[in-house]
């Protein structure tokens, strides 16, 4: 599989004018879907209403065109609400423009290293841990508007544990009235979906939520209260750059690419499902690397495959990469005609359609799942990510979790790594010994299983040399994998047995251990006499040695 191959163009010859207009009137609902979305997510990252819109039209189209799937629907989504929060209140709308743009170039450069498949290595309880830590931020981050509180001037509240207190000393400001209005648009959200699947749910809470306030006259803060709403179309601007901003951005950056690329193939895997096709996992990094360029560059926030649209995609008859770039062509449209309106739409209605996006991110029934039936280190990963997501911020949360899954990986693979010493045959009864290799008089046999790393070089570092012995056979046919560490170790072993006389013989290693050996000059220093095929050939070897 090539590293760069859209699915568009390959795909553009097999295109049947049926299919066309299949594809058309998908991309037409997927994009009555995205819009409410799009504005909700944006509101929630911080950012200006139509900035949801420019990413869902610039990096939805560039990445439908270059991608490696067929019908992944790219836009705002989730999982980056909250890291493109914290950076828009640190560093600007200029500090997210440029992490924007180098999370993209990391994309590339992942897919360009063919890193699309190394994604798997990211733990399921990470995944798992800072998916529901994201929803339980952005369900903290709407409270405000739900309740229509008002929070007094000059109130910081950024992280959520700053959000949830902020709310605590607004609750007097408490709104009956936005009250209600999100109570409708959440029963709409949870209700309407069983009455008709076709038409979202999200869009018939809008247009209810809207009527509500108008015709009612209530006091409800409106998306025009509290932002200015553009109709104008995205325009390419070159962000601000300095080194110290790209050596404080990098953190972000990385994890936007990381969140991009995990959600983006996870999209893809789910939709190959759905109509029995194949990705191209690295041309779909490449293709998410140069939509988060573009997203920067024309007033967009990160972008990645999403889900829920991706699933709307097929399910109304997607087929090709036309879909997807009909979805942003239509929201181009909407921004033009129709974006004015959007200054109606009830803040508490925003709340309601993000707390049903935290319901259905939050993998709370695989959460609760992983507490019942996984290891204690498992749970552990899990629980930290989730705390860490929630009381600080996505990077710390990854970084840590990344770190604590690595060590108790290293522990866990030590652990299995151990030492067995051969008994002679004389020592069994003689139904045992029948099966058993005679070991040689003044041989000693030691079996090393698992991986010899330096997490386990203690393991095999001081083995027994009684008086008296000759010949070492090690046995290394269940050894995978050796690092340097162990190499070192290895050698200190060969070394004690040069000072005190004792042939030291190595049966049956592997490609990879071999590999190590070979070129630490170890395979050299010990001589390819003494590194035998298989057991047999060790203890006939150690029999001459003997005589």
């Amino acid at each position: 599989m090539k590293i760069f191959e859209p699915k568009f163009f390959t795909g553009l010859k097999k295109l049947s004018g049926k299919q066309l207009a299949n594809d058309i009137v998908a991309g037409v609902i997927v994009a009555i879907i995205a819009l409410p979305l799009s504005i909700a997510l944006a509101i929630a990252s911080g950012v200006s209403p139509e900035k949801g819109l420019y990413t869902a039209i610039v990096a939805g189209f560039v990445i439908a065109l270059l991608g490696g799937s067929n019908v992944n629907i790219s836009g705002p989504t989730a999982a980056f609400a909250t890291i493109v929060a914290g950076i828009v209140a640190q560093f600007g709308t200029e500090g997210l423009v440029l992490a924007t743009i180098m999370a993209g170039l990391l994309l590339v450069v992942m897919g360009l290293c063919r890193f699309g498949s190394l994604i798997k290595y990211i733990p399921y309880t990470i995944t798992t841990g800072f998916t529901s830590g994201i929803a339980v931020t952005i369900v903290i981050g709407q409270i405000k508007d739900f309740l229509g509180l008002t929070f007094a001037p000059g109130t910081n509240a950024i992280e959520s544990l700053e959000k949830l207190e902020a709310v605590a000393h607004s609750i007097g400001t408490f709104n009956p009235q936005a009250l209600l209005v999100g109570l409708v648009g959440l029963a709409i959200l949870i209700v309407w979906p069983k009455i008709n699947k076709k038409i979202p749910g999200s869009l018939i809470a809008v247009v209810v939520g809207v009527v509500m306030v108008k015709a009612l006259n209530m006091e409800v803060n409106t998306i025009g209260d509290l932002y200015t709403i553009s109709r104008d179309l995205p325009a390419f601007a070159l962000p601000g750059f300095s080194f110290e901003a790209v050596r404080q951005l990098l953190p972000s950056a990385f994890t936007i690419a990381i969140l991009a690329g995990i959600e983006s193939l996870l999209s893809c895997v789910v939709s190959d499902g759905m109509i029995d096709d194949r990705h191209n996992s690295n041309t779909e990094l490449i293709a998410q690397g140069v939509g988060n360029i573009c997203s920067g560059l024309f007033g967009g926030i990160p972008a990645t495959g999403a889900i829920a649209r991706t699933a709307a995609n097929v399910k109304n008859g997607g087929r090709t990469p036309v879909a997807g770039m009909v979805h942003a062509l239509v929201l181009l449209l909407i921004l033009v005609v129709l974006m004015p309106y959007a200054a109606w739409i009830p803040m508490p209605i925003i709340a309601a359609i993000l707390f049903m996006v935290a319901d259905n991110m939050c993998e709370w029934r695989q959460f609760v799942s992983i507490c019942k039936t996984a290891t204690k280190s498992d749970i552990v990963v899990l629980v930290v990510t989730f705390v860490l997501t929630v009381v600080f911020d996505l990077v710390v949360a990854i970084e840590v979790g990344m770190l604590i899954a690595m060590l108790l990986f290293m522990k866990r693979m030590a652990d299995v790594t151990h030492l067995r010493t051969w008994s002679a045959a004389d020592e069994f009864s003689s139904k045992d010994a029948g099966r058993l290799k005679k070991i040689p008089e003044r041989t000693a046999v030691f079996e090393i299983n698992g991986p010899m790393f330096f997490a386990s070089s203690d393991k095999f570092s001081a083995i027994p040399i009684k008086e008296g012995t000759k010949v070492i056979i090690l046995r290394m046919r269940n050894v995978p994998t050796l690092d340097i560490s162990a190499m070192r170790t290895l050698k200190a072993i060969h070394s004690v047995c040069k000072d005190t006389g004792v042939a030291l013989l190595l049966s049956h290693v592997n490609e990879q251990p071999m590999n190590v050996m070979v070129k630490s000059g170890f395979f050299a220093e010990l001589g390819a006499e003494n590194f035998m095929d298989n057991i047999d050939a060790a203890l006939a070897r150690a029999e001459e040695l003997n005589g």
